[in-house]
């Protein structure tokens, strides 16, 4: 319940931030000229999810003759959170790793890397699955696509004031004497303005990562075996980084498919794996499953 709470009230900031941004620097018609040019490119990504980055991945649907475990696990998962049956890919890659996509539950897909079902045990596989369905289940694809719209519709309003204000024509009909406090404050929340858009979507996306883990947790029952999972899949992403993961699907996966310094932790679309794992030993202890 933290987390939703959580969630909701940085997209009440970040459309507050835009609507701070639109009366600032784009005025009413700004703004809404940035929220639908975002918003086309947003939804229409978030509309064809589902075969957009399926095909970036090269995923094949899993037969079900050769994958029956997976199969098996998945149809058990979505009985007891009481969702239709996704459709399951396998990615042609040695990174284990996972996501889901989908705009809905009944346009969803689970898909795996070969790299995961090879390191992986069958209770770890299902914590992976369980906390991936459990995505789909909170539609966080579509919460994923109004942050980056909201976010999209700021960056947007402030390159164009960055052209005015080239130009000479930001803040024209406002102060026709040129208020050189006015120009400093333009100046800087062009500056500020994209950071702290980007850091209240990446906390966005945080936080429904822990949720995804909890609501794994009470799925599968085995909070414990996705905790082993996630260290399992830190540990070989260190490792084998995917040499072809696109920056804008990262928050998409499991566990973050590239690693760097603390800049890159600073602006990392997934939490700490440390802090992920320890919060499913707390749930393991409420559910009487840690001595």
């Amino acid at each position: 319940m933290g987390n939703q709470l959580k969630s909701f009230l940085l997209l009440a900031a970040l459309t507050g931030l835009l609507i701070l941004v639109g009366d600032l620097l784009g005025g009413r018609q700004g703004m809404l000229f940035g929220l639908i040019f975002a918003g086309l490119m947003n939804f229409g990504a978030w509309w064809f999810s589902d075969k957009l980055i399926l095909a970036m991945y090269r995923a094949r649907e899993a037969d079900e003759n050769e994958f029956p475990f997976l199969y098996r696990i998945v149809r058990r998962l979505a009985m007891k959170a009481n969702m239709p049956m996704p459709r399951i890919y396998i990615i042609p890659a040695m990174q284990p790793n996972a996501f889901a996509t989908g705009r809905d539950q009944k346009h969803a897909a689970i898909a795996v890397t070969e790299g995961l079902l090879r390191i992986l045990n069958e209770d770890e596989i299902e914590g992976v699955l369980a906390h991936e369905l459990t995505h789909v289940r909170n539609r966080d694809t579509l919460i994923s696509a109004i942050a980056a719209t909201i976010a999209g519709a700021i960056m947007v309003i402030v390159r164009m004031a960055q052209w005015m204000l080239w130009f000479g024509g930001l803040g024209s009909n406002r102060d026709r004497n040129g208020n050189p406090l006015q120009l400093i404050l333009l100046i800087l929340v062009i500056i500020i303005a994209p950071i702290a858009a980007i850091i209240i979507q990446l906390a966005i996306s945080r936080s429904r990562e822990y949720l995804a883990d909890e609501g794994a947790a009470y799925i599968s029952g085995k909070p414990l075996a996705l905790a082993s999972a996630l260290a399992k899949l830190e540990a070989a992403a260190q490792r084998l980084p995917m040499t072809n993961a696109n920056p804008s699907t990262a928050h998409m996966f499991i566990v973050h498919p590239a690693h760097g310094d603390v800049l890159w932790k600073l602006f990392s679309t997934h939490p700490p794996i440390s802090e992920r794992i320890a919060r499913l030993r707390e749930i393991a202890a409420r559910m009487g499953q840690l001595a």
